[in-house]
């Protein structure tokens, strides 16, 4: 059987109810409680004067039968009160009285009396003793038990109930209506948050939670749903970003592909001219599985990216290797290169070794002839550092911070006929520096730009 799920306004609701319901009854114990005892303090002083008074009529009449005489008079003026009067243990007044037969052991006036039933009623008595009068002819002391019928407290408690019940049922209602009310008002900027969160699609990413006008109970959570959204739409937008970029980057070699089959076929050829479109078609192959394995590594850096490999790498051999490697485009471009310094970080060789060579191809690019690329390797306090240096115009400031973005270039003219012009060198350089737990930077003005791979010192990752 499927459980019954409760709306949070339901459940508010039920739990003011339940507050408020036990307060009432609460409420009305206490007053029930208190009115009987007060009702008690009555009876027992109302007893108590009447013992005075029995005590008083005995002392002053001459003789029993007078007693009785005048007994019967106060218990005439006095309906619902009886009295007992023993000698010695034996009857002197109203023996015949039913309601003592059955009474336990009653205290003193000068405590609370005690209640006892009799035929449906309930009585509640007092005793005491006094000193037998010469009109009685002395002897020993007088024993006093005297009850009084509590009926007319019964009927009043009785309709206390019952007003206590209809009291408790109503405020119960009442209690409950305005629960729902100030459920339903106090959700409010819940449900307005539902209904901006119903419209967020995919093309409508900004809508925004209410934060100023809500309370501050739902201020942080309103906060928290916006910062989501920030961070959804930031995400959707790189996506899309991402998706023209790549179909303009595929677009051009596959429009190249087409274009020279299609012209290829369009009349006989020599098998020189088709070993000429091959090998050029083979150029823009390699350029598309550049391409493709460029993205399937990024792909695996938004899903955290592990090192497969840790060792312990001198940073200037690898360097000096690269080095080694770029000499004839160096020489090529009339560029000099230079090293300088010592550093040894952990991580993995072939992956490091990609970031700086991403820099220095960029840095060979844009160098001018006659100029010096530099590296720098330092380690300052708890941190290793690679600054690869080169002349040139500077990048406008204003394109600094879109530098690692894919696909993105700072010239968008710029053909890319070099093997490194995929345009996503310098993001494969960020997400290998987020996996060996550092950072890279670029910092550029007018006659130089210097790219920095900044390591921790325990190595990162």
């Amino acid at each position: 059987m499927k459980p019954v799920r409760w709306s949070l306004t339901a459940r508010l609701t039920a739990l003011y109810t339940l507050v408020a319901a036990l307060v009432m009854a609460g409420l009305g114990g206490l007053v029930s409680v208190v009115v009987n005892r007060h009702f008690v303090e009555l009876d027992r002083d109302y007893l108590a004067d009447k013992l005075r008074l029995v005590q008083q009529i005995a002392g002053e009449s001459p003789s029993r039968a007078l007693l009785a005489e005048r007994l019967d008079a106060l218990l005439a003026s006095h309906q619902g009160l009886f009295v007992e009067l023993r000698q010695d243990g034996v009857p002197v007044y109203g023996a015949q009285a039913p309601v003592f037969q059955t009474a336990p052991a009653l205290p003193g006036p000068d405590q609370n009396p005690l209640d006892w039933p009799v035929d449906g009623r309930t009585l509640r008595g007092l005793a005491a003793s006094s000193p037998a009068p010469a009109a009685l002819g002395g002897g020993p002391a007088l024993q006093w038990r005297l009850a009084l019928d509590t009926v007319h407290h019964s009927h009043f408690m009785g309709a206390l109930h019952r007003s206590l019940a209809l009291y408790l049922l109503g405020g119960v209602l009442l209690s409950g209506l305005l629960g729902w009310w100030a459920a339903r008002r106090g959700l409010q900027p819940l449900r307005l948050m539902k209904e901006r969160a119903s419209a967020v699609t995919a093309q409508k990413l900004d809508q925004r939670m209410p934060v100023a006008s809500v309370p501050v109970e739902f201020a942080d959570l309103a906060a928290s749903l916006n910062a989501m959204l920030e961070r959804l739409q930031g995400d959707v937008q790189r996506l899309q970003a991402f998706s023209s970029d790549l179909a303009h980057e595929l677009r051009t070699p596959l429009n190249n592909l087409l274009t020279q089959t299609q012209v290829s076929l369009a009349q006989p050829r020599t098998p020189r001219e088709y070993q000429d479109i091959l090998a050029s078609n083979a150029e823009e192959f390699q350029r598309l599985a550049r391409m493709v394995s460029d993205m399937l590594f990024l792909a695996k850096t938004d899903h955290g990216l592990e090192l497969p490999r840790r060792e312990r790498i001198d940073l200037r051999e690898a360097v000096q290797s690269l080095f080694d490697f770029y000499d004839a485009v160096a020489e090529e471009r009339q560029v000099g290169l230079r090293l300088h310094g010592h550093a040894r970080v952990t991580g993995d060789r072939l992956m490091l070794r990609r970031a700086i060579s991403n820099l220095l191809s960029n840095a060979l690019r844009h160098a001018p002839a006659g100029s010096t690329v530099a590296v720098d390797l330092s380690a300052q306090g708890d941190a290793v550092q690679l600054c690869v240096r080169n002349g040139g115009p500077g990048i406008d400031p204003a394109l600094l911070p879109r530098l690692f973005d894919r696909f993105f270039r700072a010239d968008p003219s710029r053909q890319h006929g070099d093997a490194d012009g995929t345009g996503l060198g310098l993001s494969i350089t960020q997400a290998i520096m987020a996996a060996h737990g550092g950072q890279v930077s670029v910092q550029s003005v007018p006659g130089e730009t210097v790219f920095c791979l900044r390591f921790p010192a325990g190595g990162g990752g």
